[in-house]
Protein backbone atom coordinates (compact mmCIF):
# COMPACT_ATOMS: atom_id res chain seq x y z
CA UNK A 1 0.00 0.00 0.00
CA UNK A 2 1.08 3.58 -0.59
CA UNK A 3 1.78 5.37 2.66
CA UNK A 4 1.12 9.05 3.41
CA UNK A 5 3.92 11.10 1.95
CA UNK A 6 5.05 14.69 2.24
CA UNK A 7 6.34 16.14 -1.01
CA UNK A 8 9.27 18.09 0.39
CA UNK A 9 10.95 17.69 -3.01
CA UNK A 10 9.03 18.38 -6.25
CA UNK A 11 8.14 15.21 -8.12
CA UNK A 12 8.60 16.85 -11.55
CA UNK A 13 9.22 20.15 -13.28
CA UNK A 14 5.45 20.60 -13.42
CA UNK A 15 5.21 20.37 -9.63
CA UNK A 16 7.16 23.58 -9.06
CA UNK A 17 6.35 25.41 -12.31
CA UNK A 18 2.55 25.11 -12.05
CA UNK A 19 0.72 28.38 -11.51
CA UNK A 20 -2.05 26.46 -9.77
CA UNK A 21 -1.02 26.16 -6.10
CA UNK A 22 -0.72 22.95 -4.12
CA UNK A 23 -3.76 21.86 -2.17
CA UNK A 24 -3.34 20.10 1.17
CA UNK A 25 -6.07 18.95 3.56
CA UNK A 26 -5.37 15.90 5.68
CA UNK A 27 -8.61 16.02 7.65
CA UNK A 28 -11.25 13.33 7.14
CA UNK A 29 -13.96 12.89 9.69
CA UNK A 30 -16.37 10.01 10.06
CA UNK A 31 -19.33 10.30 7.75
CA UNK A 32 -20.96 9.19 4.55
CA UNK A 33 -21.15 10.28 0.95
CA UNK A 34 -22.56 9.22 -2.36
CA UNK A 35 -19.21 8.64 -4.07
CA UNK A 36 -15.84 7.84 -2.47
CA UNK A 37 -12.94 8.22 -4.89
CA UNK A 38 -9.52 6.69 -4.29
CA UNK A 39 -6.86 8.77 -6.03
CA UNK A 40 -6.42 12.47 -6.70
CA UNK A 41 -5.44 12.39 -10.37
CA UNK A 42 -7.29 13.16 -13.60
CA UNK A 43 -9.83 10.34 -13.25
CA UNK A 44 -10.59 10.89 -9.59
CA UNK A 45 -10.93 14.64 -9.81
CA UNK A 46 -12.91 14.56 -13.05
CA UNK A 47 -15.29 12.11 -11.36
CA UNK A 48 -15.56 14.39 -8.33
CA UNK A 49 -16.13 17.51 -10.42
CA UNK A 50 -18.78 16.03 -12.70
CA UNK A 51 -20.55 14.09 -9.94
CA UNK A 52 -20.62 17.11 -7.61
CA UNK A 53 -22.06 19.23 -10.40
CA UNK A 54 -24.85 16.65 -10.65
CA UNK A 55 -25.63 17.01 -6.96
CA UNK A 56 -23.81 13.99 -5.54
CA UNK A 57 -21.72 14.25 -2.40
CA UNK A 58 -18.14 13.22 -3.19
CA UNK A 59 -14.99 12.54 -1.19
CA UNK A 60 -11.59 12.25 -2.88
CA UNK A 61 -9.00 10.30 -0.86
CA UNK A 62 -5.40 10.83 -1.97
CA UNK A 63 -2.53 9.04 -0.20
CA UNK A 64 0.01 11.69 -1.14
CA UNK A 65 -0.63 15.08 -2.78
CA UNK A 66 -2.88 16.00 -5.70
CA UNK A 67 -1.25 14.79 -8.92
CA UNK A 68 1.37 12.71 -7.13
CA UNK A 69 1.08 9.80 -9.58
CA UNK A 70 1.01 9.87 -13.36
CA UNK A 71 -1.03 13.09 -13.54
CA UNK A 72 1.80 15.20 -12.15
CA UNK A 73 4.52 13.42 -14.14
CA UNK A 74 2.77 13.42 -17.53
CA UNK A 75 4.29 14.79 -20.74
CA UNK A 76 1.31 17.11 -21.07
CA UNK A 77 0.20 16.25 -24.61
CA UNK A 78 -3.58 16.59 -24.97
CA UNK A 79 -3.95 14.06 -27.77
CA UNK A 80 -7.07 12.70 -29.40
CA UNK A 81 -7.60 8.98 -29.67
CA UNK A 82 -5.80 6.06 -28.08
CA UNK A 83 -2.45 4.43 -28.71
CA UNK A 84 -3.95 2.38 -31.52
CA UNK A 85 -5.00 3.84 -34.90
CA UNK A 86 -8.78 4.26 -35.36
CA UNK A 87 -9.14 1.22 -37.59
CA UNK A 88 -7.53 -1.03 -34.96
CA UNK A 89 -9.88 0.23 -32.26
CA UNK A 90 -12.83 -0.72 -34.47
CA UNK A 91 -11.38 -4.19 -35.05
CA UNK A 92 -10.94 -4.82 -31.34
CA UNK A 93 -14.26 -3.42 -30.11
CA UNK A 94 -16.45 -3.98 -33.16
CA UNK A 95 -17.52 -1.47 -35.78
CA UNK A 96 -20.29 0.22 -33.77
CA UNK A 97 -18.66 0.52 -30.31
CA UNK A 98 -15.22 1.13 -31.79
CA UNK A 99 -16.43 3.92 -34.07
CA UNK A 100 -18.34 5.54 -31.18
CA UNK A 101 -15.25 5.45 -28.96
CA UNK A 102 -13.02 6.90 -31.67
CA UNK A 103 -15.47 9.78 -32.24
CA UNK A 104 -15.77 10.45 -28.51
CA UNK A 105 -12.01 10.46 -28.01
CA UNK A 106 -11.61 12.71 -31.02
CA UNK A 107 -13.82 15.29 -29.31
CA UNK A 108 -12.07 15.07 -25.93
CA UNK A 109 -9.22 17.56 -26.48
CA UNK A 110 -11.81 20.27 -27.14
CA UNK A 111 -13.68 19.20 -24.00
CA UNK A 112 -10.49 19.40 -21.92
CA UNK A 113 -9.70 22.85 -23.24
CA UNK A 114 -13.30 23.93 -22.60
CA UNK A 115 -12.95 22.81 -18.96
CA UNK A 116 -9.71 24.76 -18.72
CA UNK A 117 -11.44 27.87 -20.04
CA UNK A 118 -14.60 27.41 -17.98
CA UNK A 119 -12.75 27.04 -14.71
CA UNK A 120 -9.87 29.36 -15.61
CA UNK A 121 -7.32 26.64 -14.93
CA UNK A 122 -3.80 28.02 -15.10
CA UNK A 123 -1.96 25.28 -16.93
CA UNK A 124 -0.13 26.91 -19.88
CA UNK A 125 -2.71 25.63 -22.34
CA UNK A 126 -1.56 25.78 -25.98
CA UNK A 127 -3.92 24.75 -28.79
CA UNK A 128 -1.67 24.56 -31.83
CA UNK A 129 -1.82 20.79 -32.17
CA UNK A 130 0.65 17.97 -31.70
CA UNK A 131 2.95 16.24 -34.18
CA UNK A 132 3.33 12.48 -34.44
CA UNK A 133 6.73 12.28 -36.13
CA UNK A 134 7.91 9.41 -38.35
CA UNK A 135 11.25 8.09 -37.13
CA UNK A 136 11.58 5.74 -40.14
CA UNK A 137 9.99 4.99 -43.52
CA UNK A 138 7.87 2.31 -41.81
CA UNK A 139 6.78 4.92 -39.29
CA UNK A 140 5.69 7.20 -42.12
CA UNK A 141 3.61 4.41 -43.66
CA UNK A 142 1.90 3.94 -40.29
CA UNK A 143 1.13 7.66 -40.15
CA UNK A 144 -0.30 7.56 -43.69
CA UNK A 145 -2.79 4.92 -42.53
CA UNK A 146 -3.70 6.91 -39.43
CA UNK A 147 -4.14 10.08 -41.50
CA UNK A 148 -6.48 8.38 -43.93
CA UNK A 149 -8.57 6.92 -41.11
CA UNK A 150 -8.90 10.22 -39.24
CA UNK A 151 -9.56 12.23 -42.40
CA UNK A 152 -12.35 9.82 -43.33
CA UNK A 153 -13.95 10.85 -40.03
CA UNK A 154 -13.54 14.54 -40.88
CA UNK A 155 -10.80 15.15 -38.32
CA UNK A 156 -8.46 18.14 -38.89
CA UNK A 157 -5.28 16.10 -39.27
CA UNK A 158 -2.63 16.78 -41.90
CA UNK A 159 0.12 14.52 -43.17
CA UNK A 160 3.34 16.53 -43.32
CA UNK A 161 6.23 15.93 -45.69
CA UNK A 162 9.75 15.63 -44.34
CA UNK A 163 10.38 19.26 -45.27
CA UNK A 164 7.18 20.47 -43.61
CA UNK A 165 8.00 18.45 -40.50
CA UNK A 166 11.48 19.97 -40.38
CA UNK A 167 9.98 23.46 -40.64
CA UNK A 168 7.59 22.83 -37.74
CA UNK A 169 10.04 20.96 -35.50
CA UNK A 170 13.40 22.53 -36.25
CA UNK A 171 15.04 19.19 -37.10
CA UNK A 172 15.46 17.21 -40.31
CA UNK A 173 15.63 13.92 -38.40
CA UNK A 174 12.08 12.81 -39.27
CA UNK A 175 10.64 11.34 -42.47
CA UNK A 176 7.35 13.17 -42.07
CA UNK A 177 4.71 13.78 -39.47
CA UNK A 178 1.01 13.85 -38.66
CA UNK A 179 -0.21 17.21 -37.39
CA UNK A 180 -3.40 16.93 -35.33
CA UNK A 181 -4.96 20.36 -34.88
CA UNK A 182 -7.45 19.09 -32.29
CA UNK A 183 -4.63 18.53 -29.84
CA UNK A 184 -2.33 20.72 -27.77
CA UNK A 185 -0.15 20.93 -24.69
CA UNK A 186 -0.64 21.81 -21.04
CA UNK A 187 1.24 21.89 -17.78
CA UNK A 188 -0.21 18.57 -16.54
CA UNK A 189 0.13 19.36 -12.85
CA UNK A 190 -1.55 22.70 -13.38
CA UNK A 191 -4.48 20.91 -15.02
CA UNK A 192 -4.96 18.34 -12.26
CA UNK A 193 -4.70 20.97 -9.54
CA UNK A 194 -7.20 23.09 -11.44
CA UNK A 195 -9.59 20.14 -11.57
CA UNK A 196 -9.22 19.83 -7.79
CA UNK A 197 -10.02 23.51 -7.33
CA UNK A 198 -13.06 23.23 -9.60
CA UNK A 199 -14.28 20.06 -7.84
CA UNK A 200 -14.02 21.74 -4.45
CA UNK A 201 -15.94 24.75 -5.75
CA UNK A 202 -18.67 22.36 -6.94
CA UNK A 203 -18.94 20.89 -3.42
CA UNK A 204 -16.59 17.89 -3.46
CA UNK A 205 -14.37 17.26 -0.45
CA UNK A 206 -10.73 16.33 -0.98
CA UNK A 207 -8.42 14.79 1.61
CA UNK A 208 -4.69 14.44 0.93
CA UNK A 209 -2.22 12.34 2.95
CA UNK A 210 -5.12 9.90 3.34
CA UNK A 211 -4.39 6.25 2.56
CA UNK A 212 -7.24 3.86 1.84
CA UNK A 213 -6.45 0.66 3.73
CA UNK A 214 -9.42 -1.48 2.78
CA UNK A 215 -12.88 -1.68 1.25
CA UNK A 216 -15.72 -3.70 2.76
CA UNK A 217 -19.28 -4.14 1.53
CA UNK A 218 -21.94 -3.57 4.20
CA UNK A 219 -25.38 -4.13 2.71
CA UNK A 220 -25.95 -1.58 -0.04
CA UNK A 221 -23.01 0.60 1.01
CA UNK A 222 -19.24 0.43 1.04
CA UNK A 223 -17.15 0.97 4.15
CA UNK A 224 -13.91 2.72 3.13
CA UNK A 225 -11.26 2.32 5.81
CA UNK A 226 -8.46 4.91 5.77
CA UNK A 227 -5.52 5.74 8.00
CA UNK A 228 -7.70 8.50 9.51
CA UNK A 229 -11.23 7.15 9.79
CA UNK A 230 -13.88 5.06 8.04
CA UNK A 231 -16.15 6.48 5.39
CA UNK A 232 -19.47 5.06 4.14
CA UNK A 233 -20.30 5.43 0.43
CA UNK A 234 -22.90 4.26 -2.09
CA UNK A 235 -20.32 4.08 -4.87
CA UNK A 236 -16.53 3.74 -4.87
CA UNK A 237 -14.12 4.53 -7.70
CA UNK A 238 -10.57 3.20 -7.53
CA UNK A 239 -8.89 5.83 -9.70
CA UNK A 240 -5.25 4.86 -9.23
CA UNK A 241 -4.45 3.41 -12.68
CA UNK A 242 -0.71 2.56 -12.87
CA UNK A 243 -0.33 3.39 -9.16
CA UNK A 244 -2.66 0.62 -7.93
CA UNK A 245 -0.85 -1.14 -5.09
CA UNK A 246 -2.79 -3.99 -3.57
CA UNK A 247 -6.02 -2.25 -2.60
CA UNK A 248 -8.13 -4.70 -4.63
CA UNK A 249 -7.02 -8.26 -5.45
CA UNK A 250 -5.94 -8.69 -9.05
CA UNK A 251 -6.22 -5.05 -10.10
CA UNK A 252 -2.53 -4.34 -10.48
CA UNK A 253 -2.04 -7.70 -12.23
CA UNK A 254 -4.34 -6.57 -15.08
CA UNK A 255 -1.69 -4.36 -16.69
CA UNK A 256 2.06 -4.03 -17.08
CA UNK A 257 3.53 -0.88 -15.53
CA UNK A 258 6.40 0.76 -17.36
CA UNK A 259 8.36 3.89 -16.57
CA UNK A 260 8.54 6.99 -18.74
CA UNK A 261 11.20 9.60 -17.99
CA UNK A 262 11.59 13.25 -18.91
CA UNK A 263 14.46 15.69 -18.64
CA UNK A 264 14.04 19.47 -18.80
CA UNK A 265 16.64 22.04 -19.74
CA UNK A 266 16.93 25.44 -18.16
CA UNK A 267 15.04 28.14 -20.11
CA UNK A 268 16.76 28.33 -23.49
CA UNK A 269 15.74 31.80 -24.67
CA UNK A 270 16.42 32.68 -28.31
CA UNK A 271 18.71 29.65 -28.74
CA UNK A 272 15.66 27.39 -29.05
CA UNK A 273 13.41 29.69 -31.08
CA UNK A 274 13.57 27.43 -34.14
CA UNK A 275 12.58 24.31 -32.15
CA UNK A 276 8.82 23.65 -32.27
CA UNK A 277 8.30 27.38 -32.97
CA UNK A 278 4.48 27.10 -33.08
CA UNK A 279 4.31 25.39 -29.69
CA UNK A 280 3.28 21.87 -30.75
CA UNK A 281 4.27 18.88 -28.66
CA UNK A 282 5.91 15.96 -30.46
CA UNK A 283 6.17 12.21 -30.05
CA UNK A 284 7.60 9.79 -32.58
CA UNK A 285 6.67 6.42 -34.06
CA UNK A 286 9.54 4.53 -32.47
CA UNK A 287 8.71 1.37 -30.55
CA UNK A 288 10.61 2.97 -27.66
CA UNK A 289 8.98 6.34 -28.04
CA UNK A 290 10.63 9.76 -27.93
CA UNK A 291 8.77 12.90 -26.84
CA UNK A 292 9.74 16.54 -27.12
CA UNK A 293 8.04 19.79 -26.18
CA UNK A 294 8.63 23.26 -24.79
CA UNK A 295 7.03 25.01 -21.85
CA UNK A 296 6.05 28.65 -21.49
CA UNK A 297 9.40 29.52 -19.90
CA UNK A 298 11.30 28.23 -22.94
CA UNK A 299 12.58 24.98 -21.47
CA UNK A 300 12.97 21.97 -23.74
CA UNK A 301 11.54 18.79 -22.23
CA UNK A 302 12.72 15.57 -23.84
CA UNK A 303 11.63 12.11 -22.77
CA UNK A 304 11.47 8.42 -23.55
CA UNK A 305 10.43 5.09 -22.05
CA UNK A 306 12.40 4.02 -19.01
CA UNK A 307 13.45 5.40 -15.66
CA UNK A 308 15.80 8.26 -14.84
CA UNK A 309 19.19 6.61 -14.37
CA UNK A 310 21.90 8.46 -12.52
CA UNK A 311 21.83 11.94 -11.05
CA UNK A 312 23.50 15.06 -12.37
CA UNK A 313 25.65 14.04 -15.31
CA UNK A 314 24.31 10.48 -15.12
CA UNK A 315 23.21 8.19 -17.92
CA UNK A 316 19.85 9.81 -18.58
CA UNK A 317 21.28 13.32 -18.75
CA UNK A 318 24.00 12.09 -21.11
CA UNK A 319 21.30 10.47 -23.25
CA UNK A 320 19.31 13.72 -23.35
CA UNK A 321 22.37 15.81 -24.24
CA UNK A 322 23.34 13.44 -27.08
CA UNK A 323 19.78 13.24 -28.37
CA UNK A 324 19.29 17.00 -28.43
CA UNK A 325 22.69 17.50 -30.11
CA UNK A 326 21.77 14.96 -32.78
CA UNK A 327 18.34 16.48 -33.39
CA UNK A 328 19.52 20.10 -33.24
CA UNK A 329 23.25 20.38 -34.10
CA UNK A 330 23.19 24.18 -33.95
CA UNK A 331 21.76 24.27 -30.42
CA UNK A 332 25.07 23.95 -28.60
CA UNK A 333 25.59 22.76 -25.03
CA UNK A 334 22.55 22.64 -22.76
CA UNK A 335 22.09 22.66 -19.00
CA UNK A 336 19.48 20.44 -17.39
CA UNK A 337 17.22 21.59 -14.59
CA UNK A 338 14.91 18.66 -13.77
CA UNK A 339 14.67 14.92 -14.37
CA UNK A 340 11.82 12.64 -13.33
CA UNK A 341 9.82 9.60 -14.32
CA UNK A 342 6.37 8.20 -13.81
CA UNK A 343 4.50 4.98 -14.51
CA UNK A 344 2.20 4.11 -17.41
CA UNK A 345 -0.27 1.22 -17.27
CA UNK A 346 -0.04 -0.80 -20.48
CA UNK A 347 -2.70 -3.40 -21.21
CA UNK A 348 -2.27 -6.51 -23.41
CA UNK A 349 -4.78 -5.16 -25.97
CA UNK A 350 -3.48 -1.55 -25.79
CA UNK A 351 -6.97 -0.39 -24.81
CA UNK A 352 -8.18 1.03 -21.53
CA UNK A 353 -10.80 -0.74 -19.45
CA UNK A 354 -13.50 0.00 -16.92
CA UNK A 355 -13.79 -2.85 -14.43
CA UNK A 356 -16.83 -3.42 -12.24
CA UNK A 357 -15.07 -5.04 -9.30
CA UNK A 358 -18.29 -5.48 -7.32
CA UNK A 359 -21.72 -3.87 -7.13
CA UNK A 360 -21.12 -0.13 -6.92
CA UNK A 361 -17.32 -0.47 -7.18
CA UNK A 362 -15.58 0.57 -10.41
CA UNK A 363 -11.99 1.01 -11.53
CA UNK A 364 -10.91 2.52 -14.87
CA UNK A 365 -7.39 1.35 -15.72
CA UNK A 366 -4.87 0.92 -18.52
CA UNK A 367 -4.61 4.36 -20.12
CA UNK A 368 -1.55 3.36 -22.19
CA UNK A 369 -0.09 6.86 -22.02
CA UNK A 370 -3.27 8.82 -22.76
CA UNK A 371 -4.31 9.80 -19.24
CA UNK A 372 -5.32 13.43 -19.77
CA UNK A 373 -8.26 12.89 -22.09
CA UNK A 374 -9.08 9.37 -20.88
CA UNK A 375 -9.15 10.25 -17.20
CA UNK A 376 -11.30 13.30 -17.92
CA UNK A 377 -13.68 11.26 -20.08
CA UNK A 378 -14.03 8.38 -17.63
CA UNK A 379 -14.71 10.75 -14.75
CA UNK A 380 -17.55 12.38 -16.68
CA UNK A 381 -18.94 8.98 -17.72
CA UNK A 382 -18.87 7.58 -14.19
CA UNK A 383 -20.70 10.64 -12.89
CA UNK A 384 -23.41 9.96 -15.49
CA UNK A 385 -23.52 6.31 -14.41
CA UNK A 386 -23.96 7.22 -10.75
CA UNK A 387 -26.87 9.51 -11.60
CA UNK A 388 -28.89 6.99 -13.56
CA UNK A 389 -27.18 6.28 -16.88
CA UNK A 390 -26.78 2.64 -17.84
CA UNK A 391 -23.46 0.82 -18.05
CA UNK A 392 -24.04 0.60 -21.80
CA UNK A 393 -23.48 4.37 -21.95
CA UNK A 394 -19.87 4.05 -20.71
CA UNK A 395 -17.14 4.73 -23.30
CA UNK A 396 -16.02 1.09 -23.24
CA UNK A 397 -17.87 -2.06 -22.17
CA UNK A 398 -17.53 -2.99 -18.52
CA UNK A 399 -15.11 -5.90 -18.20
CA UNK A 400 -13.95 -8.36 -15.57
CA UNK A 401 -10.38 -8.38 -14.30
CA UNK A 402 -8.11 -10.52 -16.46
CA UNK A 403 -4.47 -10.92 -15.42
CA UNK A 404 -1.79 -9.74 -17.82
CA UNK A 405 0.06 -13.03 -17.93
CA UNK A 406 3.80 -12.77 -18.04
CA UNK A 407 3.67 -9.15 -16.87
CA UNK A 408 6.75 -9.47 -14.70
CA UNK A 409 8.78 -11.02 -17.50
CA UNK A 410 7.54 -8.33 -19.88
CA UNK A 411 8.42 -5.64 -17.38
CA UNK A 412 11.95 -7.00 -16.99
CA UNK A 413 12.33 -7.22 -20.78
CA UNK A 414 11.09 -3.66 -21.21
CA UNK A 415 13.48 -2.35 -18.58
CA UNK A 416 16.40 -4.12 -20.21
CA UNK A 417 15.46 -2.71 -23.62
CA UNK A 418 15.02 0.81 -22.25
CA UNK A 419 18.39 0.63 -20.46
CA UNK A 420 20.12 -0.62 -23.59
CA UNK A 421 18.63 2.18 -25.69
CA UNK A 422 19.63 4.88 -23.20
CA UNK A 423 23.12 3.43 -23.00
CA UNK A 424 23.67 3.16 -26.76
CA UNK A 425 22.17 6.56 -27.55
CA UNK A 426 24.22 8.26 -24.82
CA UNK A 427 27.37 7.12 -26.63
CA UNK A 428 26.55 7.66 -30.32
Amino acid sequence: MNQPHSTAQPISLWDHSSEEPRYANASLGEGSCDVAIVGGGYTGLSTALHAAQKGLSCRVLEAHDIGHGGSGRNVGLVNAGVWLPPQEVEKKLGKGPGSALVRELGAMPAYVFDLIEQHQIRCEATRTGTIHAAHSPAGLRDLEGRAAAWQALGAPVHLLSAAETAQKTGTSAFYGGLLDLRAGTINPMGYVRGLARAARAAGAEISTQTTVLGLRKDGARWQVETNRSTLSARFVVIATNAYSHGLWPGLEQSFTPIEYFQIATTPMGAAADAILPEGQGLWDTGTIMLSLRRDMAGRLIIGSMGAVLGGKGGLSERWAAKKLAKLFPALGPVTFEDAWHGQIAFTPDSLFHIHRLDEGLYSPVGYNGRGIITGTLFGRALADLFTGASEDSLPVPVTDLVPDRGRMLKRQAYRAAFLAKQTVESLF
